[in-house]
Formats: C-alpha cells, structure tokens, sequence
C-alpha cells in the first residue's frame, strides 16, 4: 500500500500482501536476531535485527504512508523517537520550542540544555515563537496541538519561518495522529509519535516513530538507530500494525464522544474553563473547585485515573501530579498549566456513560 491510496485503504491493508512466500493475509511476525547470508558477500537485505527486520519494515512502510512521506522509523517509545530524531542535530544548536510540552519531552530538553548539548527558547503563542525565530535558529520543535493546553499552531506558516531562515521543522503529532494533521505535506522536516496513544489505540504497545521525507536526514537516522539500537521489537511492530488498522474509525469515534463531552463540560457549574479544539479525542479543563479535585478521581467509574492517552478507553490525568511533575509549579502556573486542570482522553465508550460519570464525579 502507498499514499496514492486514500487513508482508510492505507490503514486496513496494512501488512495485507507482504508475504510474497505463502500469501499470508496477515504479516508474518519474524523473531529472528540474524538472518543466513546465501553465500559470501551477498545479503537478503537483512543481516541484523537491529539493523532490519521484515516486520519492523513493513510496518515503517505504512506509517510513512499514512503520514504522506517517503520514510518512516519505529523506535522502543515516544521519548527513544525524540531523541533520535534530536541527535541529528549537532552539539549547540539552537531550538525555538512551544511552551506548552509533554511533561516528558520538557524533562529530556531540560537535561540536555545543562549539558551543554542544546539552548531552548520556550514560546506560548505562535506569534510569539514566529518572532523568536532567526537566522540563529537551528531547530524550531512544535506539538500541535499541545499538551495539555490544546494550543494549536499553523504548521505551513512556521515551516515557511523556519525555512527561511535556514532552520529544520520537528513536529509532534501524537494528538491528531495522520487523521487529522498530516505535517510533512505542510513543510515539516520531521515528524514525530508517541505510537503507544493513538497509533497502537489499546495500552498494551510502548512504541515511537520518526517520519521524514528527507533522505539525508533518514540516512543519518539510521544510522543512528544501528549505533545506538532504539528500535521496536518484532512483536511490538506487529501488534502496533494491528492497531493501525482501526485508527481512523476509533479516532472518530472519540471525537465525536468528546464534542458530546465538551458541551456538558462547557454547562457544569464545576468546570470553569473548557480547552478542546473541535477534534480529536483530547479534553482538558479545569474545575472551579480545585480542592475537590482529589474526590473528583475517586468517584469516577467509567474514566479510569491514569496516564497515557489515546486508547479504546476514556482516561483522566492530574498533569501537576502526573504526566507534567518535572516540570517546575512555577513555570507550569507562567503558562497556564496550573493545579486545577485535569486531561481527559476520550475514547470508544458510549457517550452517555462518559458524561453521567463525570456528572457524578463532579457535581456530587
């Protein structure tokens, strides 16, 4: 399958006539570390798992698909793909970032710029972070739309700022997945995914992918990836393509649950504020009465209080507590991240039970 198929074609075939030696309707799983050499100094394509794997591979090629690029890399997590992808760049470039970031992504960036390795700029709004960007600019690194705040950022707009200024574009897409936003197309260099949320859809994969267009930066990567060995197990690539193939209608499914979820939100005199940005399956909002926000958890029955989104369940967060703790209060509070908000991921449950849940969770 290639992206001349349109999205939902790409997705249900994925793995569909990758096995030219039986015609296995599913792709075979290959456990293999190491592969026979026919005979000296000829190779299959495949020597080293590390290097390659048959499974991997056909996996690598759907995701590139769906993300309208030429390759795709599957890594052990969302964090193993961001630091693949950032060890491309040399020793003291210089990043112009959104705000607003996965808890985990701002911990590594932290850790890196006291090594000396990178120097971050961090940005709330993307007037802000259009203007930050310079001749001295060597990445410019964006979720869109962000976690938890659901700020969203015009991708061709910044790509073009960045371009022009000589800098590379490394986008995060884990929260609209290729459904909804497909970054390559819109000039970014680099895309990137948690596999583990939307991707894989049920919680029990751990996984990361790399996309990008560009071969010089592939070739780097694999590179990389060889010397260093962040790849995803067979299995892993296997049941992360089996998630694939229902990705768009579960990503429907939860987006039309959270718009039915956001309008109850938006009418409870527990919510203050409400942050959804029409699509998608992520929520967050924050309560009027922070206090309560510990009985809030406690009653739900449907939600289960947890991290990590983007499954076939409906999960809630405590970012201050959980997914964003290593990120300083008091930066947290300069933004707008602050202790009275929780994250919802929305997922394929019935909607009434979603909100009679959250009804008996919040206005008990």
């Amino acid at each position: 399958m290639t992206e001349e198929y349109q999205l939902d074609t790409i997705l249900a075939h994925a793995g569909i006539n990758s096995d030219e030696v039986t015609g296995a309707l599913t792709a075979p799983l290959y456990f293999s570390t190491t592969y026979q050499h026919p005979e000296f100094g000829k190779s299959t394509g495949y020597d080293y798992t590390r290097t390659k794997n048959p499974t991997r591979a056909t996996l690598e090629k759907t995701l590139a698909a769906i993300e309208k690029a030429r390759f795709a890399i599957a890594t052990s997590s969302g964090m193993s793909a961001i630091v693949l992808a950032m060890e491309y760049f040399p020793v003291g470039s210089k990043v112009v970032a959104c705000r607003d970031l996965y808890g985990g992504s701002f911990r590594w960036f932290n850790d890196m710029e006291k090594q000396g390795r990178f120097s971050f700029t961090y940005h709330n709004t993307e007037d802000e972070l259009l203007a930050a960007i310079t001749q001295e600019t060597d990445i410019v690194y964006l979720e869109t739309p962000t976690n938890p705040l659901m700020v969203e950022f015009d991708i061709e707009k910044v790509a073009e700022k960045a371009h022009a200024n000589g800098a590379k574009l490394v986008v995060d897409n884990t929260f609209y997945s290729p459904v909804y936003q497909t970054p390559i197309p819109l000039g970014a260099d680099v895309v990137l995914h948690s596999a583990t949320k939307y991707l894989s859809g049920h919680n029990d994969v751990l996984a990361g992918v790399v996309v990008t267009d560009d071969p010089d930066i592939h070739a780097q990567l694999l590179y990389d990836l060889n010397t260093t060995g962040p790849n995803l197990s067979p299995f892993d690539s296997y049941m992360l393509m089996r998630g694939l193939k229902t990705l768009k209608i579960r990503m429907e499914k939860s987006s039309e649950n959270a718009k039915a979820v956001v309008a109850f939100l938006e009418a409870s005199p527990a919510v203050k504020e409400v942050l959804y940005t029409g699509k998608g399956g992520m929520i967050s909002f924050k309560v009027a009465d922070e206090g309560r926000i510990p009985d809030i958890l406690n009653r739900l029955r449907v939600f289960t209080f947890a991290e990590s989104l983007g499954g076939v369940e409906s999960l809630i967060t405590y970012p201050t507590t959980q997914t964003h703790a290593d990120i300083p209060a008091e930066v947290r509070a300069s933004y707008g991240l602050t202790d009275d908000l929780l994250r919802l991921s929305i997922g394929i449950e019935d909607a009434s039970d979603l909100i009679a849940d959250l009804q008996n969770a919040l206005e008990a």
